[in-house]
C-alpha cells in the first residue's frame, strides 16, 4: 500500500467478485486456529468452513421458528430470528467487500449472533434471566458461545462446532469489549483459551454489528407497517424515515403498501449504509490500522456511523420501541410468553423426571437448574407452547 494514499481512499465502488483484501482486515493467514487442532479443507478458507458448520446446526435450524418480534400464529410472512440473521448476513457480507475486509467471516459473525436467543424473543430472554438469577442468570451471547462449544454435538472427537478464535471472538465481542465480570459461560472459556474480553474484536465482527443495528430497524418498519401497529402516516413523521416516507410519497403518491415500504425501506437502508462506509473510511485515514491485531488494540470501533447519524437512528428506535415493542398487542403476547418460561422453568426444576430422559440424566451431573435453562434457551415457540401444554394439560393462546 503507497505510504501517501488514505486508507478511505481504497474502499472504491462495491464490484462483483472476490475483492483484494485490506491491510487491516482479518486474513485467514493469520488464524488463531481452532481450540481442537484440525486439518483445514483444500477447498475452503476456515472462515467459510464456520459459515457451513454454523449452517448445518441445530441451533440455527430452530431459529426459523424463533420471534423476533411477533409470534409464529400472527402470520408467516414476519420476520424470524433465521430471516433476521440472513438478512443480516447479506448486509454483513455487502459493507465486508466495500471495505476489503474479510466477507466470509463477516457472514458468519452475522449468522451467528441470534444462536443464543431464547424463545418469543427478547421476552423470553428476560423471563429466563429471571427466574435463574440465583444461578447465574441468562445471556443469550453466553449461550450462544456454550452452544457452539458445548451443546452441539455432530462431531465424534469433541462437543460444539470447534470454529476458528475469530469466529468465536466475533460472536462474543461483535457489540464490543465485554466489562468485567462476564457471564459465566464467556468467563469460563476465556479461562480456557482467552478471547481478550477487553479488546474491541477485528473489523469484521464490527461490521457484523452495525449490519444488525440496519437490518433489524428496517426490517420492523416494514412488520410494524404490515402488521398495523403504526401508519403510514405516522412513518412519516417518524425520526430518520420520516423524509423517506415523504419523498416516496411525494413522488409516486399514493401506493400499495408493499411497493410504498420497498421504496422507503431501500432509501433509508441506502442513507445508513452510506453513512457508514463515509465514517468508517474517515476513521480508517485516521487510524491507519495496518493489521487486524492493529484494529484489536484501538481504544475505540472503526465501523461506525456518523454522530449525526447516531443520533437520528437512536430517535427512530425510540419511535419504534413506543409504537411497536411497547403496542398493547405486543405486550399481551410478550406477557403470556414470559408466563410460559417461568411456569416450564419452575415446574422442570421441581421435578426434572417430566424432562426427556437424555435432559433428566444430566440433572444429577450437577443440579437441575443449569440444564433446565439450557433446555429451554433451545426451545422454539411452538416447542415451548408444546411443552406447556404436555406439563400442565393446558394449551396457552399467546
Amino acid at each position: 500500500m503507497p505510504a501517501n494514499l488514505p486508507v478511505g481512499r481504497l474502499l472504491g465502488p462495491v464490484v462483483p467478485g472476490p475483492m483484494p483484501l485490506a491491510p487491516f482486515a482479518t486474513w485467514v493467514t493469520g488464524s488463531r486456529g481452532r481450540f481442537y487442532p484440525e486439518e483445514e479443507s483444500a477447498t475452503r478458507t476456515c472462515y467459510s468452513r464456520d459459515r457451513d458448520r454454523i449452517i448445518h446446526s441445530t441451533a440455527f435450524r430452530r431459529l426459523k421458528h424463533k420471534t423476533q418480534v411477533f409470534v409464529e400464529h400472527e402470520g408467516d410472512y414476519y420476520r424470524t430470528r433465521l430471516t433476521h440473521s440472513l438478512e443480516v448476513a447479506q448486509l454483513a457480507r455487502s459493507l465486508a467487500r466495500s471495505l476489503k475486509a474479510d466477507e466470509d467471516l463477516a457472514e458468519t459473525i452475522a449468522l451467528s449472533h441470534d444462536l443464543g436467543h431464547t424463545p418469543f424473543g427478547h421476552a423470553g430472554e428476560d423471563a429466563l434471566a429471571a427466574v435463574t438469577a440465583d444461578i447465574g442468570g441468562f445471556d443469550h451471547n453466553a449461550h450462544a458461545l456454550r452452544l457452539v462449544t458445548k451443546l452441539e454435538h455432530r462431531y465424534a472427537d469433541f462437543d460444539g462446532l470447534n470454529l476458528t478464535w475469530e469466529t468465536l471472538e466475533g460472536l462474543v465481542k461483535h457489540n464490543g469489549p465485554i466489562a468485567p465480570p462476564a457471564p459465566g459461560p464467556i468467563a469460563g472459556f476465556d479461562a480456557r483459551w482467552t478471547l481478550e474480553l477487553s479488546r474491541w474484536p477485528g473489523i469484521e465482527a464490527q461490521i457484523a454489528a452495525l449490519a444488525d443495528d440496519i437490518a433489524y430497524v428496517n426490517h420492523d418498519i416494514d412488520d410494524g407497517l404490515r402488521a398495523k401497529l403504526f401508519s403510514v402516516g405516522d412513518i412519516q413523521n417518524a425520526p430518520l424515515a420520516g423524509p423517506h416516507a415523504k419523498a416516496v410519497s411525494a413522488r409516486y403518491g399514493e401506493l400499495e403498501l408493499s411497493r410504498f415500504i420497498g421504496e422507503m425501506i431501500r432509501t433509508l437502508m441506502s442513507a445508513l449504509l452510506d453513512d457508514l462506509r463515509a465514517e468508517t473510511g474517515a476513521r480508517l485515514d485516521k487510524a491507519r490500522p495496518g493489521s487486524a491485531e492493529a484494529v484489536r488494540a484501538l481504544p475505540y470501533a472503526l465501523v461506525a456511523l456518523s454522530g449525526p447519524m447516531q443520533a437520528e437512528l437512536k430517535a427512530l428506535k425510540k419511535f419504534l420501541f413506543t409504537h411497536m415493542y411497547q403496542h398493547p398487542r405486543v405486550i399481551a403476547s410478550m406477557t403470556r410468553a414470559q408466563a410460559v418460561i417461568t411456569d416450564l422453568f419452575e415446574a422442570f426444576v421441581a421435578d426434572p423426571t417430566l424432562l426427556p430422559p437424555d435432559w433428566a440424566r444430566l440433572c444429577g451431573q450437577g443440579g437441575a437448574g443449569g440444564v433446565v435453562r439450557d433446555y429451554i434457551a433451545g426451545m422454539t415457540d411452538t416447542y415451548a407452547l408444546a411443552e406447556y401444554a404436555r406439563v400442565f394439560r393446558n394449551e396457552i393462546q399467546l
